[in-house]
């Protein structure tokens, strides 16, 4: 049997503000070319197929076109929740789906499989959606209290079963496993502490563990992976690859595993410098077409920077400002430069140096600051004369 192993699509995310959904559709296009020339039998998904608990309708349609197209191409799909999806509202698209989708989104059909069978017989698929300690407690009559108790228990259930029917099985599965670390920013934090991290050891006895959670490719062992999402949803993510794992099963269990590269729509860059360098530099030039964090180096605060930057990128996504050669902290408060200050000129120049952190007024403003100040003094020097 060959399984594709995906998870994480995050369906109706945006990136900094702008849509992912055709990106997104175009990635899983390319999925389903995958699922149909390597004549994949099944795909699993493993949780988080929708970013949100309430998403939009358009990501409905996003997710029944390419489940249609999956079909479609020749493969059964075995598919659980994870801790952004609603259980209920996406358990509640089951019974709606064409047979051969089978949606696992409740803890009460854990150890209960999705059997699907080969030349070699049967394999038995068992869901777990990402289980909240203190929603499946009254599932279970255990005091559940972290996602290690959880998921020992699930994986309990499904021992016994595996025992009763024998034969090969798979589990999907969506939780943070020990030995992975996620990317900044990105993966809902599930855990607290230590208490919610998973080990590896509770994954023993199925011959592969699909998991779903973490955003990056991660091998916890032959049989134990993450094939993390199918697009770059950080700038934290832009030296992951992005694919899925397929997965060869024979007679006696594992036979191999391969990674399948998916295409990335637009490439994820963070280009370093001042606003006047990234504006001119011949080195950016390759950059122009791709996502940018713009991290900025200028002393002081630069005026307009992302509608300027986005005229040399025009996918320019975010800055974060990271001030270099900033003047030092002479360790006097605002009120006391005031006090020591001579004149109006030498008033605005402080007050220059507090807003920039640090840089005051440059030759050429403080030659227009005096002229400014200069005309102000002769008008009211003016307006005196002429009310004496």
């Amino acid at each position: 049997m060959r399984i594709l192993h995906t998870s994480d699509w995050h369906i109706g995310r945006s990136f900094h503000g702008h849509s992912t959904l055709e990106a997104l559709r175009g990635v899983l296009g390319a999925l389903t070319d995958q699922v149909r020339e390597h004549k994949v039998d099944v795909v699993v998904i493993a949780g988080d197929v929708f970013d949100s608990a309430t998403p939009a309708a358009a990501c409905y349609t996003l997710l029944t076109d390419v489940l249609r197209e999956i079909s479609g191409a020749g493969a059964q799909i075995v598919l659980t929740s994870g801790n952004h999806d609603n259980a209920a509202r996406l358990g509640f698209m089951a019974p709606l789906l064409r047979d051969g989708i089978h949606v696992i989104t409740d803890a009460a059909s854990v150890g209960t499989p999705v059997t699907l069978a080969d030349e070699h017989g049967p394999v038995h698929f068992y869901g777990i959606p990402y289980l909240e300690p203190i929603l499946v407690r009254s599932v279970w009559a255990n005091d559940l209290r972290t996602q290690e108790q959880a998921i020992d228990h699930a994986m309990g259930l499904i021992g016994s079963d595996r025992a009763e029917r024998g034969g090969r099985s798979v589990v999907v599965s969506h939780c943070f496993a020990a030995g992975v670390e996620p990317s900044a920013g990105v993966e809902r934090e599930i855990r607290q502490g230590s208490l919610d991290v998973v080990p590896v050891s509770a994954f023993d006895g199925p011959d592969y563990v699909a998991l779903g959670h973490i955003h990056g490719r991660n091998r916890l062992a032959e049989h134990i992976r993450y094939s993390g999402a199918p697009l770059h949803y950080s700038f934290s993510e832009a030296d992951k690859p992005r694919g899925s794992w397929l997965v060869d099963l024979d007679a006696d269990g594992l036979a191999s595993v391969e990674w399948l590269e998916l295409p990335v729509p637009r490439k994820l860059v963070t280009l370093r410098g001042t606003l006047d360098e990234l504006l001119t530099l011949a080195d950016y030039d390759e950059h122009v077409d791709a996502w940018v964090c713009a991290v900025l180096t200028d002393a002081t605060p630069q005026a307009d920077p992302m509608r300027r930057l986005q005229q040399r990128f025009p996918h320019c996504a975010t800055i974060q400002p990271d001030p270099q050669g900033r003047t030092g902290d002479d360790g006097l408060s605002y009120r006391a430069r005031v006090k020591k200050t001579v004149g109006d000129v030498e008033l605005i120049d402080t007050f220059l140096t507090l807003v920039r952190e640090g840089e005051g007024a440059t030759d050429g403003e403080s030659r227009i600051i005096g002229d400014v100040v200069a005309e102000r003094r002769a008008a009211e020097n003016e307006a005196v004369e002429v009310s004496a």
